[in-house]
């Protein structure tokens, strides 16, 4: 967006340019140039050089190269490279008269040369300059309902407090520029990152072994699954390959399991939201030659503990299978208890919620995974820069640590909270879910509790009999929710019609006390609803969020107030967030995709 397509194409120019001169200096050298056509790297065959003297000489200049073999070396060049890298790349085979810049042009084929336009959309010429671009980045920023304005309290993947503390070391040129594949004696201080964390994580979970590899949850689910599958296959298993998953379960746990190679089987749920035990155990009997693992996440997606985990745990493995565990909910979990000392095989974390790191957004992320000591043999491994156990399952992601500087963040999260600080947040997390369960219960039933009618961390409301009555559905309320300067917990999962609320340990009473608030007051207008005191199509549900252009209109047409659309709170007057747009129709937009880039006039 800040450069656009001409500075995109002056950048690729130069990048290009610079490694033609590199290419032109080279070829004047007791070396080969071996590469023909190039955009920004070189193939490069020593001659009368060894291989340890180039590497001494470059690395005294502090450029590290690429040995791709004993006689060969890659070099790769990026927009940061200056004509005073490339004196000193020349000076490290040889050269010591400097190249001339006034010689910077392009080397390629002709028929690669692009001729069609690019980024033809505004946005990618228009912000040009610092101060337009600040302004447009702003912009952007105003249109997201963030922790700056209010809770977010997304159930199952709620986002919490990320600490200034613990995001700032992302930023330092320390973490953030150190090359994937740096050799290791210059990134100590990673490999003390690494070395800490994982025995923080080793210590939390009770698992003995840990790898950093994968980039996200769902792709540890996927790392997970391919460790057993390796462990079975070794073991003279290999033809086990059904996976029993809950209905409770996130819905990437079968996708990971079907992507593992494994066939899924369904496992019912009891009213309370538990893994029905004597489905459970038919369906290991009925599968116990074939059986490789359950997944299992607990707290359960219902947000309840399963009472029965460890009796759950003992079922499989008397059967032969592994036990997977969805660590998705370890927020409630930490300092509390852990998942290898009750039967858990393997374990995910995503790091994006109990230990801080931004989720959203697609990335980057990390999903950590524990194994007990029978499966540490089989952790994701690299093929450059060797981790992972001796038997692995290979690369799970590009990088050997993945998004290695991501990891600053729990690792600083952990160290400023201490094990009383993470377990106290726990109880915290779990306590207010509790306090908002009871509150909203007299106006919305809590669809699962345990026996002794409390909730985990997380607390599922049913609107499912409120539609039945009223016309009023879920995503009525969630909408309307905005109004109310809230962003909407997660709707329909696990359940449709039902709302999942998860306040974690960020939030303090007072903004408990306002969410539920603005539950109560949408639910006094449902009421007005069903007791015929508003229309039931025209009604601030109905028609939520409001937007400042639809109230500002001259024409209002609705049979309530502007003033209890935009304003229905006494902390909406206070601190008001504008939705950027009104309703629409999500359906209909997933199911008629349009690319919003071209003009409207390209699909006239």
């Amino acid at each position: 967006v800040y450069h656009g397509p001409r500075g995109l194409r002056d950048i690729a120019h130069r990048v290009n340019g610079m490694t033609q001169l590199l290419a032109e200096g080279l070829a004047r050298l007791d070396v080969d140039v071996q590469t023909k056509y190039y955009f920004d790297t070189l193939r490069v065959g020593l001659k009368s050089q060894s291989l340890r003297e180039v590497l001494e000489k470059a690395r005294a200049k502090k450029i590290n190269l690429r040995i791709i073999d004993d006689k060969t070396v890659g070099i790769s060049l990026d927009e940061t490279t200056s004509l005073d890298d490339i004196h000193d790349l020349l000076q490290v085979f040889g050269e010591t008269a400097k190249v001339d810049p006034a010689a910077l042009k392009n080397s390629f084929p002709r028929d690669l040369v692009r001729n069609s336009p690019y980024l033809t959309h505004a946005v990618f010429n228009t912000h040009h300059s610092e101060t337009e671009m600040l302004r447009y980045i702003r912009r952007l920023e105003a249109k997201d309902l963030s922790l700056t304005t209010s809770m977010i309290p997304l159930g199952s993947c709620t986002m919490k407090l990320n600490a200034t503390a613990e995001m700032l070391p992302v930023t330092d040129a320390h973490w953030g520029q150190l090359h994937p594949f740096a050799p290791l004696d210059q990134a100590h201080g990673y490999q003390m990152l690494f070395q800490q964390l994982e025995a923080m994580l080793s210590e939390i979970t009770g698992f003995p072994a840990i790898s950093l590899q994968p980039n996200a949850g769902s792709q540890g689910e996927y790392a997970g699954l391919l460790v057993i599958r390796k462990y079975l296959k070794e073991s003279g298993q290999g033809h086990r390959n059904v996976c029993l998953i809950p209905q409770s379960a996130h819905g990437t746990n079968p996708a990971s399991a079907v992507m593992a190679g494994m066939k899924v089987v369904v496992v019912k749920t009891d009213g309370n939201g538990n893994i029905d035990i004597p489905d459970l155990r038919a369906q290991a009997e009925a599968h116990k030659n074939d059986l490789a693992a359950l997944m299992v996440t607990y707290p359960s997606t219902h947000g309840v503990f399963e009472e029965h985990i460890t009796e759950i745990c003992k079922i499989v493995h008397d059967f032969g299978g592994q036990v997977y565990m969805d660590g998705a909910n370890m927020n409630a979990q930490v300092g509390l208890c852990r998942p290898a000392d009750y039967g858990a095989d393997v374990l995910h974390l995503n790091l994006h919620k109990t230990f801080c790191i931004p989720h959203g957004g697609g990335g980057p992320g990390m999903g950590p995974i524990g194994v007990k000591k029978h499966l540490a043999p089989y952790l994701p491994s690299n093929p450059v820069i060797s981790n992972g156990g001796e038997k692995s399952v290979g690369s799970i992601a590009a990088a050997p640590w993945s998004s290695a500087n991501i990891l600053v963040i729990p690792w600083a999260y952990i160290r400023m909270m201490g094990g009383e600080g993470l377990t106290r947040a726990t109880q915290i997390a779990i306590l207010n879910a509790n306090y908002i369960a009871k509150r909203l219960e007299p106006h919305f039933p809590v669809l699962y509790k345990g026996k002794h009618g409390q909730v985990a961390h997380e607390c599922i409301i049913d609107m499912r009999d409120i539609k039945e009555r009223t016309g009023i559905d879920v995503e009525d309320v969630a909408k309307r929710l905005m109004d109310y300067g809230f962003h909407a917990p997660t709707i329909s999962f696990p359940v449709a019609g039902t709302m999942m609320i998860e306040p974690t340990e960020s939030e303090a009473k007072p903004e408990l006390d306002r969410f539920c608030d603005a539950m109560i007051s949408i639910r006094n207008e449902i009421r007005e609803v069903e007791e015929g005191r508003m229309d039931p199509k025209d009604n601030p549900l109905k028609n939520a969020p409001h937007t400042a252009e639809t109230l500002t209109k001259e024409n209002w047409t609705h049979p309530y107030s502007r003033q209890k659309a935009a304003f229905p709170a006494p902390h909406v007057v206070q601190h008001k967030f504008w939705p950027p747009v009104s309703r629409i129709d999500a359906a209909l937009g997933d199911r008629n995709l349009i690319c919003a880039c071209p003009p409207l006039e390209a699909y006239t």
